[in-house]
């Protein structure tokens, strides 16, 4: 690979304690390996939900992918390829203070990344075009991470050895301080919304590419041509890793006219395709500003409502802390959303969007709108191995906002792209304590991020039995992976006085590939079901979504008939056993992360489900 910035090695002097190490230990090539490993361990991240996928989707969720389940399944690998299975604790702490100390002085990036690349090669984290790519894009930035840590020695030798040399938990827990303000009672106060997330276009898309290429995204200039004996990329999209060409995005936007007329619009974000490994920011840019033009051309004056998406930024899950200034900030991002989005947004808004990437406004009187950057609560942000305390100050802006809205009598909804129950646990936790302080003004939560139709019910905190909130996470208009294009329209109650902002219904609309594709045929997109009347629900209230996970437990046919619709109609071919269905019910109650007794109450013996069996949830994203 190209060697940017590279220099000669430099030799310094020995300390007596390094010279009476083995010489495989010593601290130079310690230094680079350290790196190395970091740099591994990041892509493995990044790329671990794509390469999971390559096989053909299975009814069964996903295994864990929480960093826990992943770390302790590449470490060990990792400690085989360089030779460190005899490593004792002593000589590792001292190796990597010795670490910390030379990053202090000249990082050599090309070596790293060079060396990173042949790991990535020999682990078979990805094909060698992939692995060349990706670390080309994420070196610079995962060396500068490493640089401005708090890693401590214990923390990487404990990653390394195991918790006998060291606790790794650098993302320690932290409080959010929540005013003195009693909560308020219940009042008696008890407009058509359209949703769009994960629309992922793909430039590349190409009709007749092979849908099941060996690279984490397939139907696109480059997958090469398929065997005869199977078909390529449909036209429309394609049941696959695949995302979707511009066309069908102008299909959907162009066709929502029986689903309106709306409101407003809430987009909450991830424009681009998942080609992670060799995106430019001026890929990125050329994604917003195409995908946002077609928007504001098909839906005109209806107000549109953005959210920031983890695909936005490059590399991708790149999203450092305001504090990080330079190239390496997020601010060449911030600066093109707000320029694209200025004919939406008030200015305070705008404001924050630069800072941040969040931001606060008012649609209607007696509404707030908050928009969250929840990349800032990212298992995969490696910026906040620097520090993950409430990056960007953003959950206490949040409950100003939510404190300011409380006096005015207001009510809130919140929209953001990763669902909290996904977040990292300190993050997810104090969202959870937030939400449960506000649950009188805080009126609806609106989330994307996992593809699939789902929801997230919110417990008191006292006994995590009364359901006090509900978000919902709205299915994707990308096909990725092997699902039928999509969006969601919610019922909201309106814009009037004393209105709750609640809402009422929802209804979910796609697009059938099988019959898209067919030759001849003209895309039409097409309800598919409607909350309330599909379930049986009496409201839409979080008891309502609580009660119906039990329901499910119970009731195979109206879990089959969820299980359809969570795939947006093209559900996996293999059944969904006892073990697949307790995981994905389990799911639903799970706003809150790391929390495995929130499903005590569905194991079949009563019993604690165990901590890695059920945690993290399935992703597509």
């Amino acid at each position: 690979m190209p060697r940017y910035g590279a220099s000669p090695r430099q030799s310094r002097p020995r300390s007596g304690r390094e010279q009476g190490q083995d010489r495989t230990f010593g601290a130079p090539r310690l230094l680079w390996m350290g790196l190395v490993l970091l740099l591994a361990l990041a892509l493995a991240l990044a790329l671990s939900d794509s390469l999971v996928l390559w096989a053909p989707a299975e009814a069964h969720p996903l295994p864990p992918q929480g960093h826990p389940a992943r770390l302790h399944r590449i470490v060990p690998r990792l400690r085989d390829v360089f030779g460190w299975g005899n490593l004792t604790c002593p000589v590792c702490k001292g190796l990597f203070t010795a670490i910390n100390l030379g990053l202090k002085k000249e990082p050599n990036v090309a070596r790293v990344g060079s060396m990173a690349i042949k790991l990535c090669n020999l682990l078979k984290i990805a094909p060698p075009a992939v692995c060349q790519s990706i670390v080309q894009l994420f070196e610079d930035d995962m060396v500068e991470v490493w640089r401005r840590s708090v890693l401590s020695p214990s923390e990487a030798c404990g990653l390394l050895l195991g918790s006998t040399c060291g606790h790794w938990d650098i993302f320690s827990s932290w409080n959010i301080s929540l005013p003195t303000v009693p909560k308020p009672p219940p009042g008696a106060p008890v407009s058509r919304v359209l949703f769009l997330t994960d629309l992922h276009w793909d430039h590349d898309y190409l009709e007749g590419m092979d849908p099941d290429c060996a690279d984490p995204l397939c139907c696109r200039q480059g997958s090469g041509l398929p065997p005869a004996s199977r078909p390529g990329a449909g036209y429309w999209g394609e049941y696959s890793k695949c995302d979707l060409p511009l066309r069908t995005l102008e299909s959907l936007l162009s066709g929502l006219g029986p689903a309106g007329p709306f409101d407003m619009v809430y987009w909450t974000g991830d424009i681009p395709a998942h080609d992670v490994w060799h995106q430019t920011r001026q890929d990125q840019l050329r994604a917003l500003t195409t995908v946002t033009a077609l928007v504001r051309k098909f839906l005109g004056p209806v107000p549109v409502y953005p959210a920031v998406g983890n695909h936005e930024s490059t590399p991708v899950n790149s999203f450092p802390p305001p504090f990080i200034e330079g190239n390496h900030s997020s601010r060449w991002l911030y600066e093109a959303m707000a320029k694209a989005w200025e004919p939406w947004l008030p200015a305070e808004a705008l404001r924050t969007l630069r800072i941040g990437g969040f931001y606060a406004l008012s649609p209607y009187p007696g509404l707030r709108l908050i928009s969250l950057n929840m990349n800032f609560c990212s298992r995969e942000n490696f910026w906040l191995l620097i520090n993950s305390t409430d990056p960007a100050g953003q959950l206490q802006w949040l409950v100003g906002e939510l404190q300011a809205a409380e006096d005015r009598g207001d009510k809130v909804h919140i929209i953001g792209h990763i669902p909290p129950g996904h977040c990292l646990k300190s993050w997810s936790w104090n969202y959870y304590r937030i939400v449960a302080r506000y649950e009188n003004t805080l009126a609806a939560q609106f989330f994307g991020h996992t593809h699939v139709d789902e929801f997230e019910v919110f417990y008191d905190e006292e006994t995590l039995s009364r359901p006090l909130a509900v978000a919902f996470l709205a299915p994707s208009a990308t096909t990725y992976i092997g699902l039928n294009p999509g969006y969601r329209v919610y019922q909201i109650d309106g814009n009037y006085s004393g209105s709750s902002h609640i809402v009422l219904d929802h209804e979910t609309y796609i697009l059938n590939l099988t019959q898209a594709n067919t030759p001849g045929a003209i895309p039409h997109w097409q309800l598919l079901y409607k909350a309330r009347e599909t379930y049986g629900l009496p409201n839409t209230l979080p008891t309502a979504w609580h009660n119906l996970v039990y329901r499910m437990r119970g009731d195979m046919q109206l879990f089959q008939t969820f299980w359809f619709l969570y795939h947006k109609g093209h559900p996996p071919s293999e059944p969904c056993g006892t073990p697949c269905r307790l995981a994905t019910l389990c799911a639903q109650l799970s706003a809150r992360a790391d929390s495995p007794a929130l499903c005590r109450h569905l194991m079949l013996d009563g019993s604690l489900p165990e901590a890695q069996s059920l945690w993290p949830r399935p992703l597509f994203c």
